[in-house]
């Protein structure tokens, strides 16, 4: 799958539904009928919308963990809490269960985000706070994850 372009702001209805964006949609159309995973974010108190594909890949290098470490099968175990299998149904909805949306104190204003091959899925006020808290180190942040080496590869 291609990386996922774009940042949405969209409302979720009572029951948890959120109306998948057309942009986003019509990029997820290659995946739409493979189903969807939903989990809790590991850094931040928002949730993360795999598609299938891009969840097996994720699965088969977790599954070479060693299990009889305790470390491994603790990450394992705090990794797939919550985790839940989720279609877009035929009028372009997302159900988000219960649970998620407690976690990630999903209001009616909600903010979905491409984060490269997955969708991260906020409640709007927790992500303008998360992208308010970034701004002051980014530039730092930028440098030490993209800055490492002096290789010239089209990224600038």
């Amino acid at each position: 799958m291609n990386s996922l372009i774009g940042t949405y702001e969209c409302k979720a209805d009572a029951k948890g539904r959120l109306m998948l964006p057309a942009a986003l949609k019509k990029q997820l159309a290659p995946v739409l009928q493979n189903g969807f995973v939903l989990k809790r974010a590991v850094f931040q108190q928002c949730l993360e919308l795999y598609p299938m594909q891009e969840w097996e890949q994720l699965m088969q290098k977790m599954n070479k963990l060693n299990r009889f470490k305790k470390k491994n099968n603790d990450f394992i175990r705090r990794f797939t809490a919550g985790v839940k299998m989720v279609e877009v149904d035929s009028n372009g909805r997302l159900l988000v269960p219960k649970d998620l949306v407690v976690f990630a104190d999903i209001s009616k204003n909600i903010v979905v985000s491409s984060a490269i091959n997955i969708v991260e899925i906020w409640d709007k006020d927790k992500y303008e706070q998360a992208i308010d808290d970034a701004t002051v180190d980014f530039a730092d942040l930028a440098e030490e994850v993209m800055g490492q080496d002096d290789e010239v590869d089209g990224i600038s």
